[in-house]
């Protein structure tokens, strides 16, 4: 039987594959011109991280508290899991194929699109539930019990919206040229881990739990590529200017 969850699944991969297609079409994805095969073990490598690290990390976080049920252990998967170790597997492809130039700004606006879409099937499962409250509130999701919980699932539909109109506005504008997705494991990992505490998730040391851990792995990730890419696009910037006398500023006359 196909659930929502599944559908939407699906629904968020095609729905990235088609912003792929656009922002190739249109130009805007040049950095990801290469041979065919090539960007086809790209994206396979892509692929591959991203289901591995998916089924890791749901494993290392919540694994223990599914021991006594196959299915749960079977089928259980982490969307930051996914997305660190998509990422990781880019990078590694990147280095198998040879590929230098910045792939990241395409994701920036596809990743966010599929997760987006995905928590829509959350919300209609009502898998990924926020802790529950004392009281109802205008603004609480409703579980299958009636119990009123903290909107987790729309949160995150709404963190990931935001982050796709902030990304096409800074493509539209060249602004973070090659640094977008960097931002966005920064962004979006700074959010899950706070956005852990109203998550009803296992803990295994007060309220924090492996979700936690994951989501810093995540943010730091996201920050140390940030840092390192920024560096060295400001010692091209340098070298450039160093190199190309019709840039540097003229010198002031004795």
């Amino acid at each position: 039987m196909i659930t929502p969850y599944t559908l939407t699944t699906v629904l968020g991969v095609c729905a990235a594959v088609f912003v792929w297609a656009v922002l190739r079409r249109s130009g805007q994805a040049d950095s990801l011109s290469m041979p065919p095969r090539r960007l086809a073990l790209l994206l396979v490598l892509g692929a591959g991280g991203a289901g591995l690290g998916a089924k890791l990390a749901f494993l290392l976080a919540e694994g223990w508290a599914h021991r006594d049920d196959p299915t749960a252990l079977l089928t259980g998967k982490s969307i930051t899991g996914a997305l660190l170790g998509g990422y990781v597997g880019i990078e590694l492809g990147k280095r198998v194929v040879g590929h230098k130039a910045y792939t990241g700004d395409y994701f920036a606006i596809a990743v966010p699109v599929g997760i987006a879409i995905g928590r829509l099937g959350c919300c209609l499962e009502g898998c990924c539930p926020g802790v529950m409250l004392g009281s109802s509130r205008w603004w609480a999701w409703t579980d299958a019990t009636g119990q009123p919980r903290w909107p987790s699932q729309p949160a995150e539909f709404a963190f990931n919206v935001a982050f796709v109109v902030w990304a096409v506005l800074a493509n539209r504008t060249g602004s973070y040229a090659g640094n977008r997705f960097h931002i966005y494991l920064l962004a979006y990992g700074t959010f899950r881990f706070l956005h852990e505490f109203a998550r009803d998730n296992p803990a295994f040391a007060g309220p924090i739990g492996g979700y936690h851990l994951i989501a810093l792995a995540t943010a730091g990730t996201g920050a140390l590529a940030l840092r390192k890419r920024l560096g060295k696009q400001r010692a091209t910037s340098a070298g450039s200017l160093l190199l190309d006398p019709v840039r540097q500023p003229p010198r002031e006359r004795p």
